[in-house]
């Protein structure tokens, strides 16, 4: 016993053996931990900046997954066989990718699995989104997943996406990231005249339908042309792309904020941008899974699409190409009953629900359980449920399993809490931990906490994304 612990009381002693507290990460980094911290994080911020929508997120993803050594999954398929230690990616519809790194051990015996989505709320153009009305040029919107209609007006915005034309031919648009380029924006009431908007409720003052993006002012020059300004904007689109209005019919343009991820605070301690829920969890999986060289048990990695809005569709958690995948690599890895290997090795398998949740903000208090709350600053938050009121929807994890994740934490030195997605009854939500869990695989939600999660500008502490990156980094052995 040295001399500090002589002079604490027994009581205090016994304190510190039997109760926990959930400390700051920042507290115990050292030098090696502190760089690799701004290396992640500088990448993440490079991710978050770059990756506006899910099919940038692919594109950057497989780039990085190439250059770490990764092969499309149909290489594999051509020369007909899968060995330890392969690398190995697949695509699917261009909005969701998987990566595995094929273990020593048998394919059956489970995979080590992370899964997060690379979708985010956002406004998509209606299929008939051009209009004219007073002299200026509109593009009308539906918004994607849970937003604060409020959060989307007066602030730039820029339009990515896919427009398909008549022909067949595929056409890329990126407007308004490039200081060079226009933005665009939703008005606003001024003070001055909003003395009917104030007396609504916060969610009645912007309408879904009120969530129209000036395009445009200027008219064709040609006199006493109706909808001059209008066909001004047809005539640009078709000038620069080539665009006639029939092809917004076989487009998906989707609206986000404009601007790069940011630093925040004097002590740049937080990354600002849009789109950290998931792409938080993605971009640290993804690193975690590049860094990982002929593991024991197979490993992957799915970042996928439609999570915002129920993981439904072709490229959502519940389609069926992650199951499809696995089918894929089974058969590539010469097992004897491959249907059968399929199913144990689902069966078999752990998986961390890579997705964030809500911190306390001191700003907004009542809304948590301050004991059972997640905090910025204090590490990757383990989730043992979610859902709503009494656990509508969700997974709810095993203790054994999360005993298991407490003890690779602990070994790999990694900072953890727990968190709950708010107080009892007061909303909830939901991950894709129950889609997976129907397989039978131990199932564990685990992510970071956000403030502003859903705003056009999101925050994360700098060190909760290194612990994530560490967390499961140390899951995928």
């Amino acid at each position: 016993m040295n001399h500090e612990e002589k002079e604490k009381t027994p009581g205090t002693l016994l304190q510190e053996k039997l109760t926990k507290k959930w400390e700051l990460a920042w507290k115990d980094l050292n030098q090696d931990e502190t760089q690799k911290l701004t290396e992640v994080n500088d990448g993440y911020i490079s991710y978050l900046t770059n990756g506006k929508t899910e099919r940038q997120c692919v594109n950057i993803t497989v780039a990085m997954a190439e250059k770490a050594g990764f092969k499309p999954l149909d290489d594999f398929i051509k020369t007909g066989k899968i060995i330890p230690g392969d690398k190995i990616y697949t695509v699917h519809k261009g909005k969701t990718v998987i990566l595995f790194v094929a273990g020593t051990d048998a394919v059956e015996n489970g995979m080590a699995i992370i899964g997060a989505h690379i979708d985010a709320p956002r406004l998509d153009l209606k299929p008939t989104p051009l209009y004219e009305s007073d002299d200026l040029a509109f593009f009308k919107t539906h918004y994607y997943g849970g937003i604060k209609k409020y959060h989307w007006v007066t602030i730039p915005l820029a339009m990515h996406g896919t427009v398909v034309k008549k022909d067949g031919a595929t056409i890329n648009i990126s407007i308004g990231e490039d200081p060079a380029d226009p933005v665009f924006c939703i008005t606003d009431l001024l003070p001055h005249l909003s003395q009917e908007q104030n007396t609504k409720k916060m969610n009645e003052g912007i309408t879904g339908e009120g969530l129209n993006i000036i395009v445009g002012s200027r008219p064709y020059q040609e006199q006493d042309l109706k909808e001059g300004v209008k066909l001004n904007i047809l005539n640009i689109l078709h000038e620069k792309y080539g665009m006639v209005e029939a092809d917004f019919a076989t487009a998906e343009l989707e609206v986000v904020p404009a601007g790069a991820a940011r630093n925040v605070g004097f002590d740049q301690s937080i990354v600002g941008g849009y789109g950290q829920d998931d792409r938080i969890c993605a971009f640290t999986a993804l690193q975690a899974i590049l860094e990982r060289e002929n593991p024991k048990r197979t490993l992957c990695v799915i970042l996928a699409d439609k999570e915002e809005i129920g993981s439904c569709g072709n490229t959502g958690m519940h389609s069926l190409f992650f199951e499809n995948s696995v089918a894929e690599l089974v058969d590539l890895m010469d097992v004897k009953k491959p249907e059968l290997v399929v199913r144990r090795c689902l069966m078999n398998s752990e998986m961390l629900s890579a997705d964030v949740t809500a911190g306390v903000d001191p700003n907004f208090t009542g809304t948590h359980d301050k004991i059972n709350a997640p905090y910025l600053g204090k590490g990757i938050v383990l989730s043992k449920y979610g859902g709503s009121r009494g656990k509508s929807g969700s997974n709810d994890a095993h203790a054994e399993f999360m005993g298991k994740m407490r003890k690779t934490l602990d070994e790999a030195g990694v900072v953890w809490q727990m968190g709950e997605l708010g107080r009892v009854d007061l909303g909830g939500g939901g991950t894709i931990a129950y889609i997976l869990a129907k397989y039978g695989m131990d199932v564990l939600d685990c992510g970071p906490a956000l403030l502003s999660m859903h705003a056009p500008f999101e925050l994360a502490s700098k060190v909760d994304v290194y612990m994530c990156y560490k967390g499961y980094k140390a899951f995928l052995v």
